[in-house]
């Protein structure tokens, strides 16, 4: 069952790690200009996630009279207010960087989140690594470096060299930002000191995006987004319907990133969520590619590159590490013959 439910966190994951990005850009290549609007929206949609929320009180309530309807304990909650701040900060650096650059250069910049939550996990978490798994951090983060080079080609038209650049180092201080968080979350979950469900996980998916929102929400009043939202809507080359359409679909695809993105680390670990978030970097690239008809350098086949064969060596490294604890659990069990001599002995 735990398997079962990684691999639905890793799916939900992936919709929101792909679709967030492309449906973000959409808003700011067809007439969006409000970046703390755009970042207000990755974690705007958290009333969905009381929808499980009530279902899962309910089911409790069927099975216990006195079934709590909130499991969380100030201790966590307080931790996970705090890192919903932070997050806050972490989208407006990411969607600022998402309306600077294309696409496809904003998912390879991501790629160094790796590194980061790799070096964070190791300090906060004790994360142990093995060859495959440094080789992994060291060739997805080479190939996001490769994108520093020669990028000016990929600036979009009449973006000034000042924003691209400015977009470019924003968008590595997202991905700093949200490799120390991952490693963060897991750390909360160690000293929960409470039993750890994945309501819970959901309850503290739940804080973090209220206040992150709460953070965002600031940022909006005081540069006068809410007034100007009806007009931008109005003014959007895609007409004013799909601009709310867009505006919606964005708030509820970015919730199945984080939900996945905590739901991974509960169910595994950061390194492995950031891992996740890497690797379907080429899925986002192509994409990107196809709709948007995004440039495709060769520092972005070099970069894309270094990404799959980090991609290849970290499952590697998994599968045959796993084989080998099997085989060790095995040869540590008694065989059937042996039992059965012990039990002949007087």
């Amino acid at each position: 069952m735990k398997r079962t439910f990684l691999i639905i966190n890793c799916i939900i994951l992936a919709v929101g790690n792909c679709g967030g990005p492309l449906i973000m850009r959409l808003y700011f290549i067809h007439g969006g200009k409000r970046i703390w609007f755009s970042s207000w929206l990755e974690t705007g949609g958290w009333p969905i996630i009381l929808l499980p929320l009530l279902f899962s009180y309910m089911r409790r309530r069927s099975t216990t009279a006195n079934a709590k309807p909130i499991l969380m304990k100030p201790r966590v909650f307080f931790a996970a207010a705090v890192i919903g701040i932070v997050t806050g900060l972490d989208d407006y650096l990411y969607a600022y960087g998402v309306a600077k650059l294309p696409v496809s250069t904003s998912a390879l910049i991501i790629a160094t989140q790796l590194a980061f939550t790799a070096a964070f996990a190791f300090v906060l978490v004790k994360q142990k690594f093995t060859a495959y798994s440094i080789n992994a951090v060291v060739l997805l983060t080479a190939g996001a470096v490769v994108l520093g080079l020669h990028t000016n080609g990929d600036r979009p038209a009449g973006e000034s060299n000042k924003d691209y650049w400015l977009g470019f180092f924003l968008t590595v201080a997202a991905a700093a930002l949200y490799g120390f968080i991952l490693p963060l979350i897991e750390l909360m979950y160690k000293k929960a000191r409470q039993e750890l469900t994945y309501t819970l996980v959901m309850e503290i998916q739940l804080v973090m995006c209220f206040f992150a929102t709460v953070f965002c929400t600031v940022g909006m009043i005081i540069n006068n987004d809410f007034q100007a939202i009806s007009r931008e809507a109005k003014e959007y080359e895609l007409g004013e319907t799909k601009y709310y359409l867009v505006v919606a679909w964005s708030a509820i695809i970015w919730q199945c990133f984080f939900l996945g993105a905590i739901g991974v680390i509960f169910y595994s670990s950061s390194l492995l969520s950031g891992i996740i978030i890497t690797v379907l970097l080429p899925v986002t690239e192509i994409l990107a590619v196809i709709s948007y008809h995004e440039k495709f350098q060769a520092e972005k086949g070099i970069s894309l590159f270094l990404s799959l064969w980090g991609f290849i060596s970290y499952f590697s490294g998994e599968i045959k590490h796993s084989k080998k604890n099997k085989d060790n659990l095995n040869d540590d069990q008694p065989s059937e013959v042996q039992l059965a001599h012990q039990d002949s002995v007087p």
